[in-house]
């Protein structure tokens, strides 16, 4: 099987990882936190970014609940490091270093004897 999938979405992953964090660093170097009288104010300044951060959000919890619910099936990566990845780093990143991760799995398991 080839290696080929898995490489995508790991160079997707690593893509991801840059791309947001640029930003992020901008964010943080600009004297932006975390916290959330910083945070939330940025985050929902007007309606695009109150759509992008909902969407990011909410798409990151269906991530997480899908994830969780698959945990027990055969050659399904664990999930909780997933999960603290994407509300740690960022779902453009956990996403696809998941899908790698679990394709990278399924083709080890295909190639054993």
């Amino acid at each position: 099987m080839s290696k080929l999938p898995e490489r995508v979405y790991f160079a997707l992953a690593i893509v991801g990882l840059a791309l947001t964090w640029y930003f992020n660093f901008l964010f943080f170097s600009g004297g932006g936190s975390i916290a959330p009288d910083s945070f939330l104010p940025s985050a929902f300044a007007n309606p695009l970014t109150t759509s992008i951060t909902l969407d990011v959000y909410w798409s990151a919890l269906v991530f997480s609940i899908w994830i969780v619910a698959e945990r027990n099936a055969p050659l399904a990566p664990a999930p909780w490091i997933f999960i603290v990845l994407c509300f740690g780093i960022g779902l453009a990143f956990a996403l696809p270093l998941y899908l790698g991760r679990r394709a990278q799995l399924r083709r080890v398991d295909t190639a054993a004897p």
